[in-house]
């Protein structure tokens, strides 16, 4: 089973594939969607569209596990993470893949086996995990793996695969 994770953002939209064949995870990309802060919202918007759906289309996933909006300090950031993850989910909905949505606490969990680890123990466990030679860069692929990872545990557990 394919799936992709997403860490959604304007400015960088994470992303991680991973193949997920009787209970176990294997690493297939990763990578990152990027705008330019200087480009209209609307413009940044259209890119995260069309390059996930590309993505989409060229892996074919069976679901795609997405990270939800946690409420930051920053009202402004979390409009536009808002934003960015209201075309994803209508990429995937358009492409009529499945999508799932965790919060960054379980996805915490699922990767370090508690809510609070840090950025630097989630790439550890990511890079562990799917026994790659190193450590996904940048930050935000390295997210999208590890919502995938989470999604891929949680769905097999729901799922009594």
């Amino acid at each position: 089973m394919i799936i992709l994770g997403v860490d959604p953002g304007t400015a960088t939209t994470g992303y991680g594939v991973i193949d997920n064949t009787k209970g176990m995870n294997k690493f297939v990309e990763y990578g990152c969607i990027l705008t330019k802060s200087s480009e209209d919202l609307e413009n940044r918007l259209v890119t995260i569209f069309d390059e996930l759906t590309e993505i989409i289309k060229k892996f074919k996933p069976e679901m795609v596990a997405v990270e939800e909006l946690f409420f930051a300090t920053n009202a402004k950031t979390a409009i536009s993470v808002g934003h960015a993850r209201g075309v994803i989910l209508l990429a995937c909905s358009k492409e009529k893949v499945p999508v799932y949505e965790y919060t960054p606490l379980q996805v915490k969990q699922a990767i370090c086996g508690y809510g609070r680890g840090d950025k630097q123990q989630i790439q550890k466990m990511v890079k562990a995990l799917l026994n790659l030679e190193e450590i996904p860069k940048p930050d935000d692929a390295a997210d999208g793996l590890a919502i995938a990872i989470c999604h891929a545990n949680s769905y097999r557990a729901f799922a009594g695969k």
